[in-house]
């Protein structure tokens, strides 16, 4: 059974950091492009950040690049969003994806506020 489990979220003030994990199981993790999406109250679930299978190539939404950071450890099967420079418009559930051509599998995501 596959499983994607985020940790990390939690309530941060306009500037701050947070450091996102997501531990992945029951699949073949280094086989996977691992990516994180979010989805605010009331918007639709958005790209974050993507990852290749060997960590060497990444991606970012425009509105976090400079500011976010994806990595992974294969050995750890787990990809990590260390995001600083948090603003308030950063507030939402953040989500692990592990995709592999047609197959997706999800984590329940990790909810990240950031107001003062």
């Amino acid at each position: 059974q596959v499983q994607l489990v985020e940790s990390g979220g939690g309530l941060v003030q306009p500037g701050g950091s947070l450091r996102l994990s997501c531990a992945a199981s029951g699949l073949g993790f280094s086989t996977y492009t691992m990516t994180w999406y979010r989805q605010a109250p009331g918007k639709e679930r958005e790209l974050v950040a993507a990852i290749g299978r060997a960590g060497g190539s990444t991606d970012y939404a425009d509105s976090v690049k400079g500011r976010f950071t994806i990595s992974r450890d294969n050995a750890k099967n787990t990809v990590y969003l260390q995001m600083n420079s948090l603003k308030p418009d950063d507030t939402a559930r953040y989500y692990c994806n592990a995709v592999r051509s047609t197959v997706y599998y999800w984590g329940k995501g990790t909810l990240v506020t950031v107001s003062s």
